[in-house]
């Protein structure tokens, strides 16, 4: 494909903001057209980024003819319908993360897009950001030796849209959320050996009045090749957001703050936006970042799907990819419910995590 590739969005708050910056930095892409339910919201957004075409029904922008790829970020209950919807239409997909709702509803998606011989490709941009890219360059030199445990936090005070606090729609809580990114990251980062077990800690501490989901989080996986990831997620962590890294081998350790060694130590008594996380407060003590969405992956991120679409080469992130995830966010909830560490291959039936984790 010599021309670029040309890229529906379909969203048009929070995420599909970021994603349309990116796609603006790339010069492989070209974004014709946006969809949203909210004629306001679409209106706005695509003034914003001069994109020629709106509709409120994204099936409308799924018949264009010119759409090559659509990238998707709407609430987690609409993933599933949209990617067959959109593999019946010969596009390509970006999925935001987590993947979908449940399992059943993972292999429609990927048998969908395998039927129609199109990408899913599964938005994990931890795997793109800048500082954890040359993190993995570490390991994988051999610099640390043998990796043993890999750590991997994410914590702010909690999200910024409705959706996230309502399980119907989400899922599940902060680790369906958050733990979504550690658990691509641990496989990522490692090669992507196959996982044994999870083990899960789960509570509501702080967000009770908002969510039936939790807020604070715990997870310990075990892979094959004998190394351990820990992700500790937390919506009840004020002063901003954190995002940190440690990975420990037989030869070494190594320390990422994706955000704390770029940023700018703050004190503002009004508060200010993030242009990434609309997540916790910023009144106080905070961190500022400089190029939030570069350092947090995005721009590499989009730069690298739409390569893939216009040179047909396979993502590093894969619908398949999105699968295992939710496989282990299922089992971590199953985990905190019983106590007990929760082997894979981890089998149910359930319609999103949060089930398992409900008391009976």
């Amino acid at each position: 494909m010599n021309r670029p590739v040309r890229v529906g969005i379909i969203g048009s708050q929070f995420i599909s903001t970021i994603h349309a910056e990116a796609l603006k930095r790339c010069a492989g892409a070209e974004i014709l057209a946006a969809a949203s339910p909210t004629k306001s919201h679409v209106k706005a957004f695509a003034a914003q980024f001069g994109i020629p075409q709106i509709f409120t029904d994204y099936r409308q922008l799924l018949a264009l003819p010119d759409i090559d790829m659509v990238v998707v970020g709407v609430p987690n209950q609409l993933h599933c319908q949209i990617t067959v919807d959109a593999a019946a239409a010969g596009k390509h997909v970006v999925m935001e993360k987590p993947l979908c709702l449940n399992l059943a509803e993972a292999d429609r998606m990927i048998d969908a897009c395998q039927k129609a011989n199109v990408k899913l490709m599964y938005a994990e941009e931890l795997c793109f950001a800048p500082k954890y890219v040359r993190l993995k360059q570490l390991l994988d030199s051999g610099a640390l030796g043998r990796p043993t445990l890999i750590k991997q936090s994410e914590k702010h005070d909690g999200p910024h849209a409705p959706h996230f606090w309502d399980v119907e729609r989400s899922g599940g809580g902060v680790t369906m959320d958050m733990g979504c990114h550690a658990l691509e990251f641990f496989r990522w980062m490692l090669g992507r050996p196959k996982i044994k077990s999870v083990y899960a800690q789960m509570s509501t501490q702080v967000h009770a009045d908002k969510t039936k989901g939790d807020d604070n989080a715990i997870i310990i996986v075990e892979f094959e090749n004998g190394a351990c990831g820990v992700a500790e997620e937390s919506w009840t962590k004020l002063g901003g957001m954190d995002d940190r890294a440690e990975v420990h081998g037989s030869k070494g350790v190594a320390y990422a703050d994706l955000l704390h060694g770029n940023a700018i130590e703050t004190y503002s008594a009004g508060g200010y936006d993030y242009a990434v996380e609309k997540a916790g407060s910023t009144k106080g003590w905070s961190f500022t970042i400089y190029e939030e969405a570069w350092n947090y992956g995005f721009y590499q991120e989009m730069a690298h799907f739409v390569d893939c679409v216009r040179h047909d080469r396979p993502p590093l992130v894969t619908g398949e990819d999105g699968r295992v995830v939710l496989e282990a966010i299922f089992a971590a909830y199953e985990s905190a419910r019983t106590g007990r560490k929760v082997r894979l291959p981890f089998k149910t039936k359930a319609a999103k995590p949060h089930d398992l984790w409900v008391k009976k």
